[in-house]
């Protein structure tokens, strides 16, 4: 578990709250509560993937902290969006639950007295992770709070939390910003007019895929294979070839993420326990290194199956595309750049087919994340089912 947070920053000559997109109420509800209006000791941050919860999350923090309300400049928020601010906190972890003993790690935090003149800020990403346990310690500090602690739980929905935890939180509700709002925030960032519209029309919305997107030719290029698999899959040999390479994709694409912060977290390991420079290994540095390597292997786990999920999220809007073509829909396409294909392949199916293609990616999605399925073999399976005819 991590308990630091991720850099950002604001748009050059913008304010904390520059860097959300599309999410104007939510703001105008943080932006009055930082300067006394509504202000709560708990809050809870919902909203679609990709909408930002997180982002929302410090942005508002940087806010608390800031003698101006969220000026994006000064040293409270700076510190704050760099993620070095001493009084607020991002946890965030890569297993697939949060456990009771990293909560009461957090509550014993809560507890302390802020070094600054302001608050003591914690922020629990994916809070929907929390297991009953966990939720149940949590509940206890929500209940009976430090007069100066503020804590920001953000989860996809407010029924993914238990209801004696939100019903003593504060609401905030995202939404998925616009093609519009995507594009202009990606332009402002300095990204071309043609490249920002393809990347806020593919990313669906979400901010940091539409990021990677924008300034990554790799991702664009894996991407583009991915859109590609459904006017290939003409045959079995098609269907197996497909998902070996969205299986590869995922394993190079999350292999790039995690190899590098492993070799960072190793070296701290060694270094905490003098390897590095005394050059021996004390008793504690074996256990210690084993806990390590297990939560490596539970990220690089995870890591996969979020890139594999991108990917299935990439497909569906290809069989989305094909049914809006076939009911003439007004407007773009998420694939606008492929409708020529997208148009073929609704030429050669029905939308009530590409409904059930949608279904078997859903049925997939659901082995590998719920049922532990090996990707390749759901993948597999979902890519036959993909070929089949049924219009």
């Amino acid at each position: 578990m991590s308990a630091a947070p991720v850099a950002q920053e604001a748009a050059p000559g913008g304010d904390v709250w520059s860097t959300l997109v599309g999410q104007r109420p939510a703001i105008e509800a943080f932006r009055a509560a930082a300067a006394g209006h509504g202000m709560t000791h708990a809050w809870l941050i919902t909203g679609p993937p990709g909408s930002g919860r997180s982002n929302a999350a410090i942005a508002f923090a940087a806010a608390l902290q800031c003698p101006n309300g969220g000026c994006g400049t000064c040293h409270e928020c700076r510190t704050v969006l760099g993620g070095s601010h001493a009084d607020v906190a991002v946890v965030r972890t890569e297993k697939l639950t949060i456990g009771v003993k990293e909560v009461r790690e957090l509550v014993r935090r809560a507890a302390l007295t802020p070094m600054g003149d302001r608050w003591q800020i914690l922020i629990v990403e994916d809070a929907d992770r929390l297991t009953e346990q966990a939720c149940n310690a949590l509940l206890k500090a929500i209940e009976e709070p430090n007069g100066r602690t503020v804590w920001m739980l953000c989860s996809p929905t407010v029924d993914d939390m238990l209801p004696t935890i939100r019903s003593r939180c504060r609401l905030v509700t995202l939404a998925t910003p616009t093609t519009e709002e995507v594009a202009g925030f990606l332009t402002g960032r300095g990204v071309a007019a043609d490249l920002a519209l393809y990347a806020a029309r593919a990313s669906q919305g979400h901010i940091g895929r539409a990021l990677a997107l924008a300034f990554d030719g790799e991702v664009r290029k894996r991407r583009s294979a991915v859109v590609a698999i459904p006017a290939r899959l003409t045959n079995l040999g098609a269907c197996m070839r497909a998902a070996t390479l969205l299986a590869e994709n995922a394993k190079v694409e999350a292999d790039a993420i995690t190899s590098k912060l492993d070799a960072e977290e190793k070296a701290d390991l060694d270094s905490a326990y003098g390897v590095v420079d005394r050059g021996r290994r004390p008793r504690e540095y074996a256990p210690a290194l084993r806990d390590l390597e297990k939560d490596q292997k539970t990220r690089a786990k995870r890591r996969v199956l979020d890139v594999v999920d991108r990917g299935l999220t990439d497909l569906t809007s290809v069989y989305r595309d094909a049914i809006a073509v076939a009911a003439g829909a007004p407007g773009a396409l998420v694939n606008e750049d492929l409708r020529p294909e997208i148009t073929e392949l609704a030429r050669h199916s029905t939308p009530e087919a590409h409904l059930r293609r949608i279904g078997a990616i859903f049925e997939a999605r659901e082995q590998m994340l719920e049922f532990n399925v090996p990707p390749a073999l759901a993948l597999e399976s979902m890519m036959v089912a993909l070929r089949v005819s049924e219009g």
